[in-house]
């Protein structure tokens, strides 16, 4: 089976992903006839721990957001499979639940959007905005739902008071704060962080990282962390799963990721990697040619065109994802005999500017 994660998952698996495949589709003519299918996730299997963060990353328009949006049921799944063990309802199948059902789900999923901007409405207060979740799904009303905003506002790091005003009266990181705060106001187990600090100054990044980690510790909440920073992926996350044009191509714990990648592409994203000695010129893994079209992926490996180390078998037979070490998989036909490089080898090989 395409993208088999490995042995049986243990009782401790909060989410857990299977096959997971959404395709957009190509429609042309006056008819409107369907033409063909951009691939957007492409057979993507993974799991989720409770309490853990797993770092999604891999460059821009790879599926990451869209493997989100699709676990949440915010778009629909082509097919495939979505398992989450909901403290309410126990062990259920996300995608096949019905829309009463799915309400009670959600109230244990949610979501911190990218853009701090564009996520909060501009006509609602900080109350309004903060304590909408609480008055749809019917947990608080009235002063209770005040009291509950204001809590929420302490636990982010903004003041009570601040919940008469409009999203226009603060700053960007101040509006991801909000963010969070919506997030938290049903006391959810999982939140999908869809690169929550890529359009905030570094230094707000890093205040926003450290809160997200001292909520998860505080909540014991599990995050499934979107990004295409590696170093803020290394900072917050437990495992990392690396995808690229909608598959899943390596998984692992963060430092077996950064120290002993598997596969070229991600090799090739931790070359890319800044590195904090201004005095040395790393030797940074340039790829060739072109990210594949996701509409029309080339066969065999879709990372072939691009890679270095690939053979006849790899532009034939689409490699699956193994475990090739405990808790790390890989989808590469040369997995077992590449000796790639990692962060601490490239720091170490450098040259003087």
């Amino acid at each position: 089976m395409t993208g088999q994660v490995g042995p049986k998952l243990g009782d401790d698996v909060l989410l857990e992903v299977q096959d997971l495949v959404k395709h957009f589709p190509i429609r042309k003519g006056f008819l409107r006839r369907q033409t063909g299918a951009v691939k957007a996730v492409d057979g993507v299997s993974f799991f989720i721990r409770e309490g853990e963060t797993l770092g999604l990353v891999g460059e821009s328009g790879c599926g990451k957001t869209t493997t989100g949006r699709c676990i949440l049921r915010a778009i629909e799944p082509t097919s495939g499979q979505i398992y989450f063990k909901d403290k309410n309802m126990g062990r259920v199948e996300v995608v096949g639940l019905e829309k009463t059902q799915l309400k009670k789900l959600r109230q244990n999923m949610q979501m911190i959007f990218q853009d701090p901007y564009s996520s909060l409405n501009p006509r609602m207060t900080l109350l309004q905005i903060v304590g909408e979740p609480l008055l749809v799904n019917g947990v608080a009303k009235g002063k209770e739902i005040e009291d509950r905003v204001a809590e929420l506002l302490r636990v982010v790091g903004l003041r009570p008071e601040y919940m008469v005003r409009y999203p226009h009266a603060f700053s960007g990181g101040q509006r991801q704060r909000i963010g969070v705060a919506r997030a938290l106001a049903l006391n959810p187990q999982l939140i999908v962080c869809d690169e929550p600090v890529s359009a905030l100054d570094v230094s707000i990044q890093a205040q926003i990282l450290n809160m997200l980690q001292d909520l998860q510790e505080q909540f014991g909440l599990t995050y499934l962390f979107v990004a295409h920073d590696l170093s803020v992926v290394e900072h917050i996350s437990d495992r990392v799963a690396v995808m690229y044009v909608g598959k899943l191509v390596e998984s692992a714990k963060t430092e077996e990721l950064f120290l002993n990648p598997m596969h070229p592409y991600t090799e090739a994203l931790l070359s890319a990697v800044p590195k904090p000695d201004p005095r040395y010129k790393s030797k940074r893994i340039v790829l060739e040619g072109d990210v594949a079209d996701p509409a029309n992926p080339p066969p065999g490996c879709y990372f072939h065109p691009r890679c270095r180390y690939a053979i006849d078998r790899c532009k034939q037979e689409l490699p699956l994802l193994r475990e090739l070490k405990p808790d790390h998989f890989v989808a590469c036909h040369r997995a077992e005999e590449l000796a790639l490089a990692g962060v601490a080898e490239q720091a170490a090989d450098v040259t003087y500017r």
